[in-house]
């Protein structure tokens, strides 16, 4: 009789169960050695590690992860030990030279293993390092849970993601609960994972840093980025879940605070698998709005490092930092900060401290108007009394002592003056004739008339009114024109004759 494999003493599978008063179950979530029963066996045969007498099989408490350790001695029922005593009876079985005559095929072993594993693990909880993760167009989720020494494949139905605790991504170290199935056709098993919690805290720290610092490199955290929040907001998008207490408490501490800004809220879960890309959406969706918003409230309530992932998402923080109206976010406590915080133009302490921030404090400015009327009350009275004080003194002058008399002054001043410009105006119309006179007389004296009345003629041709003052152009023939002092005749030229000509 063969003896066990080495490989099944040494190769780790720890299995835990939950305590019994958490209701018992099982849950794989470390990869160990198979824990060998220490008592009687029916053979000496290695024990499958599917049914092996140290696990007990029992409903674990849904949502939450296993918190006991190991228990061993647990009772061995009677088919454990039948199918003990198979192993033991396959593994001598297989020293025989020849085949035997009831062979199992391989859709008898394959339905044998699939009703053993999809029975016993149909409810387990497994810790391990998320890797190859991908996601497909229908929305499930496919990835590979490892370990030091072994992986395991698993899925992530699309219906599944709202009940992840965080969003999966590779090199997240995850403790996830779910089944095992087996797929028949290809003899290959999953695990199909319905909840899905971070390893401790480390983990999403390191990669928290990580983000943080390449997203501070790209300045999205830069103080000179940050836009002021406007003092009396019109319209505001809030962004969060619609139910909880976080957009209660932000619209009882703004409407109690002021209410003549429109609140519009744009609702989006706020946690689990997939938020982060619904907020950023919300985001984007806040930003398109018509009439748009002056400013965008991203709420949330406190919760765990691990609740609160969404919004430390690289998609969501990116969303924040290019909104285009300045975007406030009220994330958690006072002690909780996340990436959305530092990317926001303004981070509040807490949904309530987001609703101070934006809101005006309407006693205040109920205040400021009263003061305002009060000042203005009081300038108006001044002008109303300095108004009064000019019209007495007014009452007061000669004007309204003796108007008659500031008339017949006035009248007297207009007289003289009427009659200074009478004067005035005489005098340059002499001057205006003397001077037309003497132009006259200018013009007279230059006037060819009087060389005509002294026996000159001008002489021009019939087809040309320019006086001739040269024979140039002028032939036997030519008809001219000759004017007198008391008159013109026309006559004919019978011969030129030049000056140069007649020498």
């Amino acid at each position: 009789m063969p003896k066990p494999s080495r490989s099944m003493n040494t190769v780790r599978k720890t299995i835990s169960r939950a305590p019994r008063g958490a209701g018992g179950g099982a849950a794989v979530v470390d990869a160990g050695t198979v824990m060998r029963d220490r008592g009687p066996r029916c053979g000496a045969g290695p024990v499958p590690a599917g049914h092996h007498p140290m696990l007990r099989w029992k409903k674990a408490t849904p949502g939450r992860p296993p918190a006991g350790r190991l228990a061993g001695g647990c009772r061995r029922t009677r088919r454990l030990r039948v199918l003990h005593c198979s192993a033991m009876h396959a593994s001598r079985v297989s020293d025989r030279r020849s085949p035997p005559d009831d062979a199992p095929s391989v859709s008898a072993v394959t339905a044998l293993v699939k009703e053993q594993l999809e029975s016993r693990f149909a409810d387990i909880w497994v810790c391990g390092e998320i890797s190859n993760l991908s996601r497909a167009a229908s929305g499930h989720i496919y990835l590979s849970l490892k370990d030091e020494s072994a992986l395991l494949r698993a899925v992530i139905w699309r219906g599944a993601l709202p009940l992840l605790a965080i969003e999966p991504a590779d090199g997240l170290q995850v403790v996830c609960h779910g089944r095992i199935e087996v797929y028949a056709p290809r003899g290959t098993y999953q695990l199909t994972i319905d909840r899905l919690h971070a390893l401790g805290t480390g983990t999403l720290e390191a990669r928290l840093r990580r983000l943080h610092a390449t997203l501070q490199d790209e300045g999205l955290f830069a103080p000179q980025r940050k836009r002021p929040i406007p003092a009396f907001p019109r319209r505001i998008a809030l962004v969060t879940s619609p139910t909880g207490a976080a957009i209660a408490d932000f619209l009882e501490t703004f409407l109690g605070r002021w209410r003549a800004t429109e609140i519009i809220v744009v609702p989006s879960r706020v946690q689990g698998a997939g938020a982060a890309e619904e907020l950023a959406a919300a985001i984007g969706a806040a930003g398109r709005l018509l009439p748009p918003v002056d400013a965008i409230a991203l709420v949330r309530g406190g919760g765990s490092l691990e609740d609160l992932w969404a919004f430390n998402e690289e998609v969501l923080v990116r969303a924040v930092a290019t909104a285009p109206v300045p975007v406030v976010s009220g994330v958690g406590h006072e002690i909780d900060v996340t990436l959305a915080d530092l990317a926001a133009d303004l981070r509040a302490l807490t949904p309530t401290d987001a609703a101070v921030r934006l809101a005006p404090d309407g006693s205040q400015v109920k205040a400021a108007v009263g003061s305002l009327g009060l000042r203005l009350a009081a300038g108006l009275e001044r002008r109303v009394n300095s108004a009064r004080d000019r019209i007495a003194q007014a009452a007061r002058s000669r004007i309204f002592a003796d108007p008659s008399r500031i008339v017949r002054d006035r009248r007297a001043t207009v007289e003289q003056h009427a009659q200074r410009l009478q004067r005035l105006a005489g005098a340059a119309v002499a001057r205006g004739r003397e001077r037309l006179a003497a132009a006259a007389g200018r013009l007279e004296a230059g006037s060819p008339l009087h060389l005509l009345a002294r026996g000159w003629s001008l002489t021009w041709r019939e087809d040309d009114p320019r006086a001739l003052k040269s024979v140039a152009g002028l032939h036997d023939g030519t008809a001219v024109v000759t004017q007198l002092t008391d008159g013109r005749f026309w006559s004919r030229v019978e011969r030129v004759e030049r000056h140069d000509e007649r020498t």
